[in-house]
């Protein structure tokens, strides 16, 4: 097997060899390398202490050196070089009370979580697989390394972890490694809600977000997003539906945003609209009732849903901007679209232009992820409103009041007096242009401002 490692990875793995030491290429790029991926992060493992490393290359920072770890500086990259260790006794099913530092390769292997990512490679030696990761990785297998109820005692995360790696491979949990994510799954209350975040986001950033069914089946949802439970045992007795409200969520979610590599969207939008459909319908339990027709409504689900995202994405410790995209879109998911040019400018006015690309997208995962029957005709009229959408952005009509040609400034220098009226003018005067875009002009805007003041 012919592995290729970085031209500066290789230099500061042959420095330690020559100075004695044994060093590896080591844990997920090794893995990316057999997979054929582009590995994201170059992680090198030695026999060597952190004190030796550091006298041996000249420029280094000491990033987690209690742990082991001296980051290497060339030119303007850098590479983490970790000690070989062994660690303790874990006491918050996260970090070790200690680690101390180990001669032996295999110690420090034995210890890592899965078997696809406790391989060494070294140009020299070739590839060191002492676990069964090459194997697993044939086999398409997540296994922990050892016994998988020691490794999620240890550190709770590799429970959610362990299902994050089969959606970002496409791989099977192996038997014995499941059934120990079930048994240990209430440890995950001792991790942080950044981690939780960042593992739940990778999940449904993958190719495979449908593996959320796997965090549902063994209980994970239950700890970490227990609103998600609801949702896989509320029925949608509706025309416009075919699955439940849970199987919707699903596949809306693995409908939003296309592949990693065929998207249209970068890497912030696809995580802002896959929360989005993973919480569009996150109040439908709550909002359930029964119309004498026998048909299931779920009116107000979506405003209720948006204040329910926002205490859930806060809770896992969004940023701001995250959030506020996230909610907003929730809150007009819904939206049923004007096709004319005027209802379009009232929209983009309303909800905001800037948003108008992610709600588009928003509702053809939705509607494709409803009754085929219906869906065909929703996205005709999806079609139909990016037309009209594109148009008024080829035309650059005014739909907000930054853009009309005239403001508060203006109404004060024709005589108007500073307060609530001149709120009320522009709001007036925005409706004016927004079904008439021609008015859009400082005199006539004026004039109109003088009559309606009068």
């Amino acid at each position: 097997m012919n592995f290729r490692i970085p031209q500066k990875v290789n230099i500061i793995i042959e420095e330690l060899m020559q100075q004695g030491y044994e060093a590896y290429a080591v844990g997920g790029c090794v893995r990316d390398m057999v997979l054929g991926r582009e590995p994201e992060d170059w992680d090198i493992t030695t026999s060597a202490t952190p004190q030796e490393v550091k006298k041996i290359f000249r420029r280094t920072v000491d990033t987690g050196i209690v742990h082991g770890t001296v980051t290497v500086l060339m030119d303007k990259d850098h590479y983490e070089v970790t000690t070989y260790r062994l660690d303790g006794e874990y006491e918050d099913n996260r970090h070790p009370k200690e680690v101390s530092f180990t001669s032996s390769l295999t110690e420090d292997l034995k210890r890592r979580d899965f078997t696809i990512n406790a391989m060494a490679y070294n140009e020299k030696e070739g590839f060191i697989d002492l676990f069964g990761g090459m194997e697993d990785i044939k086999k398409k297998l997540i296994r922990c390394v050892g016994s998988a109820e020691e490794r999620f005692s240890e550190d709770a995360l590799r429970i959610l972890r362990a299902v994050r790696f089969s959606a970002q491979l496409g791989f099977s949990i192996e038997e014995g490694t499941l059934e120990a994510v079930r048994a240990k799954v209430a440890n995950l209350n001792s991790i942080s809600a950044e981690r939780i975040r960042v593992e739940l986001t990778k999940l449904l950033l993958s190719n495979h977000p449908d593996r959320l069914h796997s965090l549902y089946e063994t209980g994970i949802t239950r700890v970490v997003l227990p609103e998600f439970d609801q949702l896989m045992i509320t029925e949608h007795n509706n025309t416009h539906h075919i699955y439940s409200v849970g199987e919707h969520t699903l596949k809306a979610v693995e409908e939003v945003a296309g592949s990693q590599e065929s998207s249209n969207f970068d890497t912030r939008e696809r995580t802002i609209l896959r929360w989005v459909m993973l919480l569009h319908d996150i109040e439908k339990p709550s909002c359930l009732s029964i119309g004498k027709d026998g048909q299931h409504h779920f009116h107000g689900h979506q405003e209720k849903g948006a204040s329910t995202a926002k205490r859930i994405l806060r809770r896992l410790k969004f940023d701001n901007d995250t959030i506020d995209s996230v909610v907003h879109l929730i809150r007009w998911h819904d939206h049923r679209f004007e096709l004319t040019p005027a209802g379009m400018r009232r929209t983009m006015s309303k909800i905001g232009k800037e948003y108008m690309p992610l709600l588009f997208e928003v509702y053809r995962a939705d509607s494709a992820s409803k009754n085929p029957i219906y869906a065909k005709k929703k996205l005709e009229q999806l079609g139909e409103a990016r037309m009209l959408y594109q148009g008024v952005l080829d035309r650059e009509e005014c739909v907000n009041l930054k853009e009309m040609n005239i403001n508060g400034n203006d109404l004060i220098a024709m005589g108007m007096k500073r307060g609530k009226q001149i709120g009320e003018v522009l709001a007036y005067l925005l409706e004016q242009v927004l079904e008439n875009p021609g008015l859009n002009d400082k005199d006539i805007l004026l004039d109109m401002a003088r009559a309606s003041t009068i």
